[in-house]
């Protein structure tokens, strides 16, 4: 079958990584893809095609589909899926047949309404930290609810920011005006428009990761990733500087917690509330001493997690697509390495603010005995580019995560850009 493959990060060139190990691929397609995807062999021996095609570009994906007989397509990113790319597809006749992974525009409000996501897990008893939604005009209501909070208080834009939306703050405040910036001045544009405020739930984090066909789910191995720039969990929010699976802390006990209270009800409440769900439900847990509880759904599979989660996946991963289009996932074990992965970014000198571009990358292929997956890079005269802050991730696999970051920190000596930076602590909390 013929494969296209949404979006240019890390996330997209594992996915590119995975399906090509698959007999039943003849094509694979990117769009727009980065220097990795560009270099993906597939079983057959054939190379993967990027296509120089945004994510949210429908009726350029439409023309592609059509022209190259795409049978599957798999959404990497949340912005196509929230602006409702699987009902553009089924609300066309040539493109209904096609098999879309990843949820309908109703679903995608999980991740494109924090409110939304917020009101779901209310109605479903979801456990996850109380909370109060305003607008501008309720900006003095919003002054009062955080009174009544203990600090650090939580701020979360509504709407998608790019990770960007979430405030935690000591000081009463700054926290008042840091909501005042949100609503009134627009700090985040459109996706502030409306602002969750919610309790702050003390712990340690961790990504449960679920694909379903909308009855039945299976879950994947969990996680945890690292988000902050600095080492010890320090400096600005990332999109992710590195992630371990599995999770040390998450014994038995807890993981069967967090199958009852927490996948099961959100699965049964898909079916509930009528969301259409083929794909891939990403679900950020806190444990609060022995229980847990949802900070925020993704509607995808997060980076640089599928990294190590995808690496620890042994089924052949168009048939679970299949299956996840047909409906027939009950019919699926899964099978899962039982070594443990380990994954450290390489980003790009000042991210995740002002960074440049356009730097060479030199070392990648010398890396031995680690997956080398793409995430900012382009391809340009036979030279392998920076384009993007977070550049390349090296994924080890050991008998513990220790072991594996070991090798992984060790190949990412190999790897030179000018202005290279990347978190040297990886897996310090566990």
């Amino acid at each position: 079958m013929n494969i296209l493959i949404l979006g240019s990060g890390g996330r997209e060139h594992t996915f590119a990584w995975k399906i090509a190990q698959s007999d039943k691929v003849k094509q694979l397609f990117i769009a727009p893809g980065n220097a990795g995807t560009a270099k993906t062999r597939l079983a057959s021996g054939a190379m993967a095609t990027n296509v120089n095609i945004a994510a949210t570009d429908f009726e350029a994906v439409k023309e592609l589909v059509l022209e190259k007989q795409i049978d599957m397509v798999v959404v990497g990113p949340e912005d196509p899926l929230v602006k409702g790319i699987h009902d553009y597809f089924l609300d066309d006749e040539q493109l209904r047949e096609v098999a879309v992974i990843g949820p309908q525009k109703e679903a995608a409000r999980l991740e494109g309404s924090k409110e939304f996501a917020k009101e779901f897990m209310e109605r479903h008893r979801i456990p996850t930290a109380a909370y109060r939604s305003f607008t501008a005009a309720e900006l003095e209501e919003g002054y009062a609810f955080l009174q009544t909070l203990q600090p650090p208080y939580v701020l979360k834009a509504d709407g998608l920011a790019a990770g960007k939306g979430v405030l935690i703050l000591n000081d009463l405040e700054e926290a008042k005006a840091e909501l005042r910036n949100m609503l009134v001045e627009a700090k985040f544009g459109d996706a502030s428009t409306k602002v969750v405020i919610e309790e702050f739930l003390s712990g340690i984090e961790l990504s449960c990761f679920v694909i379903t066909d909308g009855e039945n789910y299976l879950t994947l191995p969990m996680a945890k990733d690292y988000k902050r720039i600095g080492e010890g969990d320090t400096g600005l929010n990332t999109g992710g500087m590195g992630a371990v699976s599995p999770v040390p802390f998450a014994s038995e006990t807890f993981v069967k917690k967090i199958e009852d209270r927490i996948v099961k009800p959100t699965i049964s409440g898909f079916r509930k509330d009528n969301l259409p769900y083929k794909g891939f439900v990403f679900i950020g847990l806190i444990k609060v001493g022995d229980d847990p509880y949802v900070i925020e759904y993704n509607v995808r599979m997060g980076d640089p997690e599928t990294e190590v989660v995808l690496p620890r996946v042994k089924n052949d991963l168009v048939e679970l697509f299949e299956a996840v289009h047909r409906g027939t996932l009950d019919g699926v074990s899964l099978e899962t390495d039982d070594r443990a992965a380990t994954t450290v970014m390489a980003v790009s000198g000042g991210y995740p603010e002002a960074y440049e571009k356009g730097k060479e990358i030199t070392g990648a292929d010398d890396i031995e005995d680690s997956l080398v997956f793409h995430a900012g890079t382009l391809l340009e005269n036979d030279k392998v580019l920076t384009s993007g802050g977070r550049v390349i991730a090296v994924t080890s696999y050991g008998k513990d995560f220790k072991e594996a970051l070991q090798q992984s920190y060790g190949n990412m000596s190999r790897l030179y850009f000018d202005k290279m930076y990347y978190r040297r602590d990886i897996g310090f909390d566990l």
